[in-house]
């Protein structure tokens, strides 16, 4: 019985800790911009190829959410339909498959935390 009782006490522990680490918020700051730093400022920012055909500035987060000259890329809450997710995960074109050039693409640890970070609300913290 005692053995049970642990046993039911630990999966319940295990979960609640599951819970809170599934919920915990993406930051922008020691997240998200490290990814968008070492991966898309090369090209996107101003004397960029990428800046240079679309205007996407990621340098900030203010730019970030400007968007391009076509539009936003981010639509916070909604990472399914936001154009930055949708180039890392290849939903589009090959040929504005991003990062540019990258063989094999981003990693999927780095897309679900942009996945995650847009689905949170995409929040400057």
């Amino acid at each position: 019985m005692r053995k049970n009782i642990l046993s039911v006490t630990a999966a319940l522990l295990v979960g609640f800790l599951s819970i809170s680490v599934a919920r915990a918020e993406v930051s922008y700051k020691n997240e998200v911009f490290p990814i968008l730093h070492d991966y898309c400022l090369n090209c996107h920012q101003p004397g960029g190829q990428g800046f240079e055909k679309s205007g996407l500035d990621m340098r900030t987060y203010q730019s970030l959410m400007k968007g391009t000259k076509f539009g936003s890329v981010i639509k916070p809450g909604d990472s399914f339909t936001s154009i930055l997710i949708q180039v890392v995960e290849g939903r589009v074109h090959a040929s504005i498959k991003m990062p540019y050039g990258m063989s094999g693409g981003l990693a999927k640890d780095k897309i679900d935390t942009l996945k995650k970070w847009v689905k949170q609300g995409a929040p400057n913290n």
